[in-house]
C-alpha cells in the first residue's frame, strides 16, 4: 500500500507539472484507439482504412477539444458507410444526430465518455465503463455512456448485415431502411445491456456517496455484481445469447479498477476515522471525520565522506577480525603511538 501511495503522489506531482503534455498524449492515445478500431472493424472504403488516416486523424485531434474527435469519428464512420450504401448512409446520419443532440443538450463536456464507452465495447469490456463512472462522476454521466453504446450497436448491426444493404432502386431502399430501424430498435441486447449500464452507475454513484466505511468498495462489488444479475435475467427471459464466462470476466476486472480508483482519487484510512460532535446557535452537528493516506515521496540523500589526512584508512570495509588484527600488530610494533605523535 506504500508503494502504491507513493507512486500516487509521484503521478501527480508528474502531471501537475507536465499536464499540457500528457493531455495531448491522453487523447492522441484514445483518438489512435477509436479510429483505428473504426477502419479495422468496418473497413468498407479502402482509401480511409489505412494507418496513415488513423495516424494522421489521431495526431489533428490531439491538439483539438473532444467533440472535434466526436465529429471526426462520425464522419469516417459515414464514409465507410456510404461506400457500403446510400441507404444505411442516411439512416445512420439520422440515428447519430439524434444521440447527439440527446448527448449535446445534457453533457456537452463529457464527449470523451461517448468515445471511451464504444471502445470499451469494441474490445470487450463494456463492464468497467459504468462502474468507474459511477465512482468518479454524477448519474448524469449516463447519458454519454448509454450514447456510446447506442452507437457501437448500430456500427456493429451494420457490420454484420453489411449483404442486406445492397439495394439499387427506391422500392427496395425503402424496405431495407424499415427493416434496418426495426432490427436496430429492437435489438434486446442493446437495451439490456443500456439498462445494465444505467442502473449500474446509479447504484455505484448511490452506494459511495453514503457515509458508512469502505463504501467505494461496496459500491464496487454491488455495481459489478448487479451487472452480472441483469445479463442473466436478460439471456433467460429474453433468451439472449451473452456469454457468461465474458460477463464474469468483465466484473472482475471491473472491481479491480474499481479498487485502484479507490486508491488514486480518495484514498481514506479508516482505522483512524473519529467521531466529531459540536453545536452552533441553530445546529447541533455530527460529524465523521476520515483521514486520508498521506505518504510522502522518499528522497535520496548523498553523503559524502572525507578522508583526514594522516590517518590511514583502507579503501574497502574491513570486517571485525581484520580490524582487531591490524590493532593488534599496531600496539606490538609501536606504530600506534608514532601516529598519535
Amino acid at each position: 500500500m506504500n508503494t502504491i501511495l507513493v507512486w500516487k503522489e509521484q503521478l501527480q506531482n508528474l502531471y501537475a507539472k507536465y499536464s499540457l503534455y500528457i493531455d495531448i498524449a491522453l487523447r492522441f492515445i484514445l483518438g489512435f484507439l477509436v479510429f483505428g478500431l473504426i477502419n479495422t472493424r468496418i473497413g468498407f472504403m479502402e482509401a480511409a482504412s489505412g494507418w496513415i488516416c488513423t495516424l494522421g486523424l489521431s495526431v489533428i485531434c490531439a491538439f483539438m477539444p473532444m467533440t472535434i474527435m466526436i465529429i471526426a469519428a462520425t464522419v469516417l464512420v459515414l464514409l465507410h458507410f456510404y461506400s457500403l450504401s446510400i441507404a444505411v448512409l442516411g439512416l445512420s446520419t439520422v440515428l447519430f444526430l439524434l444521440l447527439y443532440i440527446f448527448f449535446l443538450r445534457f453533457t456537452a463536456n463529457k464527449a470523451w465518455l461517448v468515445l471511451l464507452t464504444a471502445v470499451a465495447f469494441a474490445v470487450k469490456v463494456p463492464l468497467v465503463i459504468p462502474v468507474a463512472v459511477g465512482l468518479l462522476a454524477t448519474p448524469m454521466s449516463m447519458i454519454p455512456v448509454i450514447c456510446g453504446a447506442a452507437a457501437y450497436y448500430i456500427i456493429y448491426y451494420v457490420k454484420t448485415s453489411s449483404a442486406t444493404f445492397k439495394a439499387e432502386e427506391v422500392s427496395e431502399m425503402i424496405e431495407v431502411i424499415l427493416t434496418a430501424v426495426k432490427q436496430i430498435v429492437g435489438n434486446k441486447e442493446m437495451w439490456i445491456m443500456i439498462a445494465a449500464v444505467a442502473i449500474c452507475i446509479l447504484l455505484v454513484y448511490g452506494i459511495r456517496t453514503r457515509f458508512f466505511d469502505h463504501a467505494w468498495k461496496i459500491a464496487s462489488v454491488v455495481g459489478a455484481v448487479a451487472m452480472i444479475v441483469i445479463c442473466t435475467a436478460g439471456n433467460i427471459v429474453m433468451d439472449l445469447h451473452i456469454s457468461y464466462p465474458e460477463v464474469i470476466i468483465n466484473a472482475v476486472v471491473a472491481i479491480v479498477i474499481g479498487l485502484l480508483l479507490e486508491v488514486i482519487f480518495f484514498g481514506v484510512d479508516y482505522t483512524r476515522t473519529e467521531q466529531l460532535e459540536f453545536e452552533d446557535d441553530e445546529y447541533h452537528y455530527y460529524v465523521k471525520a476520515v483521514p486520508k493516506y498521506a505518504v510522502t515521496a522518499p528522497e535520496k540523500s548523498v553523503k559524502q565522506i572525507v578522508k583526514p589526512e594522516g590517518v590511514y584508512q583502507p579503501d574497502q570495509p574491513q570486517d571485525a577480525e581484520e580490524i582487531l588484527l591490524t590493532r593488534s600488530l599496531s600496539k606490538e610494533l609501536g606504530l600506534e603511538t608514532t601516529e598519535k605523535e
